[in-house]
């Protein structure tokens, strides 16, 4: 297959129409994975009450796509360091990107629908070494990447946070003793208005990222951009607009299973799940590992829960998202594996997969209506932790 033509800009002009869809079906992923996370930044101060949801999901938005542009370190894990680019054959390459994107974004929705905060990292990771390896080999995924950069922080980083917003939390209501807890609860809002907005930016500098590297990585199989390059800047804007779009969106139902699903949060708590979690997220983007930010912010507010005396954590939902994490890397494996090698046939197993996604995506949303969960019931807690407010408490 010839290279096409590329301007200086990178503007695509002459590819096979299948580097489009696969294009267009990551900015689709992009797009799930800005509403499967938005609960990561804003389902503590939706929940505390710092911030109202619909200028929640608007202020991390905004944030999510300035996060975009600081950083390309993390896209160049994915393009050229999960799997190996010279292993795939410049035709069949894209299809089974494209296989393994489908696999991905089935597991959002899926994980969507059923509101539990699983990883869109590693449903990206689990797609695509699924679909690589079903349909390259096994040899064309490099398992040393795998493992450093996206096993190992899968595993230490929700402890840190964990352990880092519990110390926080106890800090927190240490140095408040005996203040009024209308007092403290002003002063921990305010300040959840930065946290919340920080994670915001830390996973704009995460997440965005892993999109660019998939469309990257396509181009580099496809011959369009030479090996170990960065995305382009119309990539990192389109990808940015993508995760910032889904983001507004809001995903209400994993917001509400973080917000009040896991443990009853006062803003001393919900600034140090933020705190902790930001501190993670951006220090993994700084080298480059591609971090789950689910599993960061979830962990960070199950510390938080048990920070604080008397606190308690749901452990039957602490238990089904512990559940998520393990299954979902194998289970989009297996999704972008189907996908993967039936997208390489050509054509037709394209158009196969291309409509099984669109009817699982039309099922889930479908159902989904049966129980709508929106910016007016999302901070609904359940009665069993309803607490009634006393103005004169003290912490």
């Amino acid at each position: 297959m010839s290279t096409p033509d590329i301007p200086a800009g990178g503007l695509i002009l002459h590819v096979p129409l299948i580097v489009y869809a696969v294009v267009a079906t990551a900015l689709a992923f992009d797009f799930t994975n800005g509403f499967h996370d938005t609960a990561n930044a804003m389902a503590p101060s939706i929940a505390t009450g710092a911030f109202k949801p619909r200028t929640a999901v608007t202020v991390s938005a905004v944030l999510n796509l300035v996060g975009a542009f600081l950083s390309v370190k993390v896209a160049g894990t994915i393009s050229g360091g999960i799997v190996d680019e010279s292993g795939f054959h410049a035709d069949t390459g894209p299809y089974i990107v494209f296989g393994a994107l489908l696999g991905a974004i089935v597991w959002n929705l899926l994980t969507w629908y059923l509101g539990v905060p699983s990883s869109s990292s590693h449903a990206l990771f689990g797609g695509l070494i699924g679909a690589t390896w079903v349909a390259v080999g096994g040899h064309v995924v490099n398992f040393s990447v795998v493992v450093q950069k996206v096993l190992l922080p899968a595993v230490v980083s929700p402890i840190i946070a964990g352990v880092a917003a519990a110390t926080g939390t106890m800090i927190a209501y240490r140095t408040n003793e005996g203040v009024k807890k209308k007092h403290v609860s002003r002063g921990f809002r305010a300040g959840q208005n930065i946290s919340a907005s920080l994670v915001s930016l830390a996973h704009g500098t995460n997440d965005a990222q892993k999109t660019m590297g998939v469309i990257t990585l396509t181009f580099i199989v496809a011959g369009i951009q030479p090996a170990h390059s960065s995305p382009y800047l119309w990539v990192v804007v389109a990808c940015g607009l993508a995760i910032a779009l889904g983001t507004y969106v809001g995903g209400w139902r994993i917001i509400k299973t973080l917000g009040s699903g896991i443990t009853t949060l006062d803003s001393p708590q919900g600034f140090a799940a933020e705190t902790s979690a930001t501190a993670a997220i951006l220090a993994s983007s700084h080298l480059g590992y591609a971090l789950s930010t689910t599993q960061v912010c979830s962990g960070a507010v199950m510390g938080a829960g048990l920070g604080k005396s008397g606190g308690e954590v749901r452990w039957s939902t602490a238990s089904r998202i512990a559940v998520a994490w393990v299954v979902t890397l194998p289970a989009s494996a297996v999704f972008g594996a189907c996908a993967g090698k039936l997208a390489s046939t050509g054509v037709l197993g394209t158009a196969i997969v291309a409509g099984i996604g669109i009817v699982v995506a039309a099922g889930l949303f479908a159902l989904s209506r049966r129980n709508p969960v929106g910016a007016h019931t999302v901070t609904d807690a359940p009665a069993e932790t309803r607490v009634p407010a006393t103005a004169d408490a003290t912490y």
